[in-house]
């Protein structure tokens, strides 16, 4: 039984094609908003607000786009696993990989902010035995790691 699993990550057009295929299997329409809002967090190297985005999108389109619609698209990105919400931060990441469902970890730096997104199955279907041994049912473990990246760290 593998601990981890890799995946090759598609990056630009790639990344956004995997994203288009993998809404529109999920039944949904791949509009020119969404592609906007998901090139614009695709673009961030760090997870960002709706707000961030937003902004960006706002900036690249040269009108105002409301926070409010761009957290209604990352809610379907969500759903659709086309992104991953980072819950302490309230902020988002592209999904690399968003033809493959998985629990994720996330590895959050305190002092730059940067997110490392793992796989680990044997870890993230530990807790999902331990919620169910508990009586409990999950849908969607949140797993979050906070403290210091090796960047970081070495400074």
């Amino acid at each position: 039984m593998a601990h981890a699993h890799k995946h090759t990550e598609p990056l630009g057009a790639d990344l956004t094609a995997a994203a288009q295929t993998t809404l529109e299997k999920a039944g949904e329409q791949w509009t020119t908003m969404r592609a906007s809002v998901f090139a614009a967090l695709a673009g961030f190297d760090k997870p960002a607000s709706a707000y961030d985005i937003a902004e960006a999108v706002s900036k690249a389109e040269g009108r105002r786009i409301a926070a409010n619609s761009v957290y209604r698209i990352l809610d379907l990105f969500v759903g659709a696993n086309l992104a991953r919400r980072v819950e302490s931060a309230n902020a988002y990441v592209a999904n690399a990989h968003p033809d493959c469902l998985h629990d994720c970890i996330f590895l959050v730096c305190d002092s730059c902010g940067q997110t490392t997104h793992l796989d680990n199955d044997v870890i993230t279907r530990g807790v999902r035995n331990a919620a169910k041994d508990a009586g409990f049912s999950p849908v969607r473990p949140v797993i979050e790691v906070r403290g210091r990246c090796a960047d970081c760290e070495a400074n």
